[in-house]
């Protein structure tokens, strides 16, 4: 009965220790896959990166853009035309002179010239006192708009500073004008 007992308990053993024959795991390569993942995630992170550079630049391109030489903006406009023999400032000017008029409320610091001018018809005299009403008008309709007269100083070139040469309606046109001209220009 013992050696019954004995040899049940060595087959036993010898069963727990046998080994069956096992297939090894199958070997993926995913080498491939993780190079293409890593490849597709640092392109990513570099378009990311990119487009941000991009972004930075165009916001410090844009707060360097100056509003008075930016040619879509309206401060660029610098000149109001005047019918001959006048210097009542025409409707058509008014968003331009609010905006320079805003310009200047909001920079106290900068100053302007208004630069009357005639074309070259009448006398030295008459040409210098109607340039000076035409700076002046452009003068005091900024003024109504809450710029202070510091700010402001208004000349007059008579017929001097031609804008346009000829003996013409078109050249007397462009040189019937005020400039707004701002320090430092």
């Amino acid at each position: 009965m013992k050696k019954t007992a004995l040899s049940l308990i060595l087959v036993a053993l010898l069963a727990g220790c046998s080994t069956t024959a096992t297939q090894p795991a199958p070997v993926v390569d995913n080498s491939a896959q993780d190079a293409a993942a890593r490849a597709a995630a640092a392109k990513a992170a570099a378009d990311k990166a990119a487009a941000e550079a991009a972004a930075l630049e165009q916001a410090r391109l844009a707060s360097q853009m100056n509003p008075l030489t930016d040619p879509n903006n309206i401060l660029s406009k610098r000149n109001v035309y005047f019918d001959f023999d006048k210097y009542a400032v025409k409707s058509e000017y008014t968003p331009m002179i609010e905006a320079h008029a805003a310009y200047l409320v909001s920079h106290k610091d900068v100053k302007v010239t208004v630069q009357g001018n005639t074309d070259d018809r009448g006398s030295r005299e008459y040409n210098l006192a109607l340039g000076q009403r035409r700076a002046d008008a452009v003068r005091k309709a900024m003024n109504l708009l809450n710029v202070p007269e510091a700010q402001m100083e208004a000349v007059s070139f008579g017929e001097e500073k031609p804008k346009a040469a000829g003996e013409d309606e078109a050249a007397w046109a462009q040189n019937r004008r005020a400039d707004i001209v701002y320090q430092g220009e």
